[in-house]
């Protein structure tokens, strides 16, 4: 995926070439995040504080790599690589090998020993955004618009410039300001002479310039916007995008429900909308209202106000929406700050969590233990399994299909048994379940995570791995494991499965 994704942006066609596969027609790719991010313990997220601590119980860090060496690295139609790299905000606890713990875009190891000389990599390296700037919260729901300086807060502005550029990085991300980049320059020169800083800011030019010279954008930046107005927003890729919409939802389960009749009376309940933080700060409006454009459905469907007068329901709801994994509450009550993420409906309290983290520790908090065992967590929209199994009881015998828009895996034991057919649909537009519910278009999805069978599983889960959760049993008998998914012939087994399936 990461290499089809690169080579499409970066290949040229001939009539567009420069030099080689370069040219007019290229656009340059930056891949992200260099690398082990998404290992956080936890499950929180490395934006914030809290969140800075990427573990390896398994000492699996080396597969976090792959996609990089062996795609982003290794193009095929005539680019070769990647353009550009972007570190990762992560501290990755006691992987470094002289002992050092501090964020990817101050490490030495990772960026000139990991990256540069041991993968070969010699584009443009940004850090993430912000990373010089101070921390002054740890707690998430002030937004992610501070600095994340991890591992290194006890250093000046100017010293965290001059360690970046230690590292090999030639570009900070996120900062308009050049003083603070000249002050790294000017301890450079302090440290090891005029002419070493001096041809350590012409390599990072060489990287950056080269990207334009490849593009045809450093002779000439601008654009023909005709030529803009043809390709931005055409209707033959709105049509290919949709497509990609449609072949990512997955059919989890179906009992002989979809696809309905034309003339069936469709029942769409309104859905509460909870009011939930946002990861870069705010909090939604709370709401009752439909969670469909309501005559967009009209145009494909007979609605119906009750379910008296339905042939069938679809229910739209989402995921567990769930907190940052650190509570101001909790903080307030004597406690660490540390709360579960929950990937359930009910109120969930994490009786089998560490006892003692692997990582811990901020200048900005007392203690080194972030455990949150013990700890009981709502999720914001219970509401959301509530209206699934009050649908079904209001439906009686007939059919409930529904439509959850996923942002990460989800225990399904709350909502699946009151399904007759249910679909997974990722951040993609609602049109999708509907032309999927109605025939127009066969489910061919699979899922690209594994669904937990509980929370036990998930606070067994090891962080550094895949593939390792027990994964949930239908009422059907059908496990919802990796590369699972139904079309209407029933379960999918074709050659994607037979390749990636654990469960062949």
């Amino acid at each position: 995926m990461v290499r089809a994704y690169c080579d499409g942006f970066q290949t040229s066609s001939r009539e567009q070439s420069i030099r080689g596969a370069w040219g007019y027609g290229s656009v340059n790719t930056m891949v992200k995040h260099w690398y082990g991010y998404g290992a956080q313990e936890g499950g929180r997220e490395a934006h914030f504080a809290n969140g800075e601590y990427g573990v390896f119980p398994s000492d699996n860090l080396e597969a976090f790599r792959m996609p990089f060496v062996e795609g982003a690295f290794k193009l095929e139609n005539g680019t070769g690589c990647t353009a550009a790299v972007m570190t990762n905000y992560s501290i990755l606890w006691n992987q470094d090998p002289s002992g050092e713990n501090v964020a990817c875009s101050y490490s030495k190891y990772l960026i000139q020993q990991k990256l540069r000389e041991e993968s070969g990599f010699d584009g443009v390296v940004c850090t993430d955004w912000d990373v010089t700037f101070n921390c002054s919260s740890m707690f998430p729901e002030t937004g992610i618009g501070r600095g994340k300086p991890w591992g290194v807060e006890g250093l000046s502005f100017a010293e965290r410039h001059l360690r970046i550029m230690l590292a090999g990085v030639d570009q900070f991300g996120g900062e308009n300001d050049i003083e603070p980049v000249l002050a790294g320059y000017r301890l450079w020169a302090e440290q090891f002479g005029e002419e070493s800083a001096r041809r350590r800011f012409e390599e990072s030019a060489y990287r950056i310039l080269l990207t334009m010279f490849r593009t045809g954008i450093f002779e000439n930046p601008f654009d023909d916007i005709e030529k803009v107005e043809e390709v931005v927003g055409c209707s033959d890729f709105m049509e290919r995008g949709y497509q990609a919409q449609l072949k990512s939802v997955v059919m989890l389960k179906n009992k002989g429900v979809l696809p309905v009749c034309e003339k069936a009376s469709m029942y769409v309940p309104k859905r509460h909308f909870p009011a939930v933080p946002g990861i870069w700060g705010g909090v939604s409006a709370e709401k009752v209202d439909y969670p469909v454009d309501i005559e967009m459905v009209r145009k494909n469907f007979n609605v119906v106000d009750t379910p008296q007068e339905a042939d069938f329901a679809l229910v739209f709801i989402e995921g567990p929406a769930v907190t940052l994994g650190y509570s101001a509450e909790d903080l307030a009550a004597g406690g660490n700050g540390y709360v579960p993420i929950s990937l359930q409906y009910e109120d969930y309290t994490a009786e089998t969590s560490k006892e003692v983290t692997i990582a811990g520790g901020n200048p900005l908090e007392k203690g080194t233990n972030r455990s949150f065992k013990g700890k009981s967590v709502k999720t914001y929209n219970r509401d959301d399994m509530v209206l699934v199994q009050e649908t079904k009881a209001a439906m009686g015998e007939k059919p409930v299909v529904v439509a959850v828009d996923m942002k990460r895996a989800t225990v399904l034991s709350e909502i699946e048994p009151w399904c007759d057919a249910l679909l997974v649909l990722f951040s993609v537009q609602k049109q999708t379940a509907l032309d999927i519910v109605r025939g127009a278009f066969e489910p061919s999805g699979l899922l690209p995570l594994q669904m937990p069978a509980n929370m036990l599983t998930v606070e067994a889960q090891k962080e550094d791995l895949t593939l390792d959760m027990e994964c949930y049993q239908d009422s059907e008998g059908n496990v919802y494991d990796y590369a699972f998914g139904m079309n209407w012939g029933g379960v999918i087994n074709d050659a994607r499965v037979q390749r990636y399936s654990v469960r062949k």
